[in-house]
């Protein structure tokens, strides 16, 4: 059954970001330097886009908004995304630019796609080096926003053996980002992969969860 979220509350939420009246919701594909392919699966925002305009009233641009840490109009974006399977390497400026983005209402979605965890978690730390990453309880609200995961996080792709996990990191008792591990959501948004219709459809269903509770907290 597919949920419609209150089209008031999406409507206050993108006013509290500093959202123009009227202005559609952008997802911000995070570049970032050091090798790693942050563009990978360049259709997944466009397709998980479409879905949040079809079942929710999150009214959402299509066209995928890449953005670096350095650039102008970061702060235009309350939501980024983040993925790859390479290296990550922040500049001094980047750091200190994320740690700014994150902790003035900003939210960062990261999909390890297969070898970004050491990475990630090493240039992580250099944000908040004073704050760690935790798992999330399958009772967290990020798996009951719209839709219901009574176990938690889906896996949608098979990395490494056991369950995938889902990590949150708290600044001032805020979720500021979450990190996938083992489960690689957003591969469910993309046609590269012949999944089938049920896991792409667990896939649809937490990203739209992962914006919601982006945009609602």
């Amino acid at each position: 059954m597919r949920a419609k979220l209150n089209l008031n509350i999406a409507f206050l939420l993108l006013l509290s970001i500093n959202f123009a009246i009227g202005q559609n919701f952008s997802i911000g594909r995070l570049k970032y330097q050091g090798g790693g392919d942050w563009y990978n699966d360049p259709d997944a925002i466009p397709n998980l886009a479409e879905e949040l305009n079809k079942r929710t009233n999150i009214k959402t641009e299509l066209t995928e908004k890449q953005v670096s840490l350095n650039d102008e109009f970061l702060f235009k974006y309350p939501f980024l995304f983040m993925t790859g399977h390479g290296n990550i390497n922040l500049s001094d400026e980047e750091v200190k630019k994320l740690k700014q983005y994150l902790t003035n209402g900003g939210f960062l979605y990261v999909d390890d796609d297969y070898g970004l965890d050491e990475p990630f978690r090493r240039e992580i730390k250099k944000v908040f080096p004073n704050n760690d990453l935790v798992e999330l309880p399958s009772s967290h609200p990020i798996y009951h926003s719209i839709y219901d995961f009574p176990k938690g996080l889906p896996k949608i792709h098979e990395h490494y053996e056991g369950p995938p996990k889902g990590f949150g990191l708290f600044y001032e008792g805020r979720m500021v980002i979450y990190y996938t591990w083992n489960s690689n959501i957003s591969d469910g948004w993309t046609s590269a992969y012949d999944d089938p219709q049920e896991k792409r459809e667990d896939a649809y269903k937490m990203g739209i969860n992962i914006v919601a509770y982006a945009l609602t907290n």
